[in-house]
């Protein structure tokens, strides 16, 4: 919107020629976001305070009864101080901006239905696996099937250090990019478990998405890194720049001892954003490198299960693995601080990549 309204009044004022640069606007954004968090969060906690939305704690595994009735739905805060900072700095006149808008809003109000649900009941389970996947698979089908009719569109893979190896996928990257669209969302979530830990990783991946976004949709910098050139994808730097800033600010709340808990409409909303911001830019199989966090969760779940249903037995004490150390007598401050240091290698290799190949 202000890019809308500034930019073009450059001709007049060169001091508003600045507006035209993505790394302005991106820095702009990010700061944004932070200043609506900080400034909607205290009033916001208060209100679901109020209202008695308390996060309902699971009876079985460790014990968080002391974090019975905080405040979830969180992701409130993340998601507006995203979405008025990437409204406010965006060029609005992109298709990438708006992709990933309604994916991050669609999956946010399903999200925020199933933690309503929960609250209603009293218990942890709000809607159904079965018609919560049904409808994630929906709108991301939907944006896949969008992507791949793009003109212009090639359903080439990008594969980390390999130069040479782009596999084509022909229609066979629609249901890939469904996947990596859902798989992201619901990953996100299964890492939701303790205070601060998802929001941690969710910003090292926006850090290294804003660096790949930027470098992706800037026609120099892509063919010397040699990945592909997406045009206009650029501006999905300041998408993930508003992220980075909005879990930030989230963050000062949700730090241990949380204050306010994040939620499904934030987890599944942002991991959703992050899928398909991957997807967009064509960097599909980085995102399950930086999120490597992530991945190590959700296998960990699809371990435990596979093992239990055939075997009999249990692999970890506790599936997410972020439970298991919790039964190994790990304190909740050190296993997230750890998992964030694991995310931000990750994150660093993620980006190394990019010329090792």
């Amino acid at each position: 919107m202000l890019y809308h309204l500034l930019y073009p009044l450059a001709s007049e004022f060169s001091g508003f020629n600045v507006f035209r640069y993505i790394t302005f606007r991106t820095g702009a954004a990010t700061l944004t976001a932070l200043f609506i968090a900080f400034l909607v969060g205290p009033p916001l906690i208060r209100k679901l305070g109020r209202l008695r939305v308390g996060q309902p704690i699971r009876e079985v595994g460790p014990d968080h009864a002391d974090k019975a009735g905080t405040p979830t739905m969180g992701g409130l805060l993340i998601l507006l101080s995203l979405l008025v900072s990437v409204l406010l700095w965006s060029n609005l006149d992109s298709r990438f901006v708006w992709t990933v808008l309604g994916v991050t809003v669609g999956y946010g109000l399903l999200g925020f239905i199933d933690d309503y649900q929960k609250v209603k009941k009293g218990h942890s389970g709000g809607i159904s696996g079965r018609v919560k996947l049904a409808w994630q698979t929906v709108l991301a089908l939907a944006v896949a099937v969008a992507i791949y009719n793009d003109p212009g569109f090639d359903a080439q893979l990008a594969v980390p250090f390999f130069k040479n190896f782009t596999p084509h996928l022909g229609w066979l990257y629609i249901p890939v990019a469904t996947f990596i669209i859902v798989g992201a969302s619901n990953a996100v979530n299964l890492t939701d478990g303790l205070d601060g830990l998802a929001i941690g990783p969710v910003m090292i991946a926006a850090g290294t998405f804003l660096i790949l976004s930027y470098a992706a949709g800037h026609a120099g910098i892509a063919d010397y890194l040699a990945i592909k050139y997406v045009a206009g994808s650029g501006t999905l730097a300041i998408f993930c720049g508003a992220l980075l800033g909005g879990g930030m600010g989230f963050l000062w709340f949700n730090a241990s001892p949380a204050q306010l808990f994040m939620g499904d409409g934030g987890s599944l909303a942002l991991g959703g954003a992050l899928g398909t911001i991957a997807v967009l830019i064509r960097q599909e199989i980085l995102l399950a490198v930086a999120g490597g966090i992530f991945v190590v969760e959700t296998l960990s779940v699809i371990i435990q299960v596979a093992s239990f249903k055939l075997r009999g037995k249990r692999v970890f004490l506790m599936a997410p693995i972020h439970h298991h150390f919790e039964e190994l007598g790990w304190p909740e401050p050190k296993i997230v601080v750890r998992f964030w240091i694991v995310s931000a290698i990750l994150g660093l290799v993620a980006l190394s990549s990019l010329k090792l190949r």
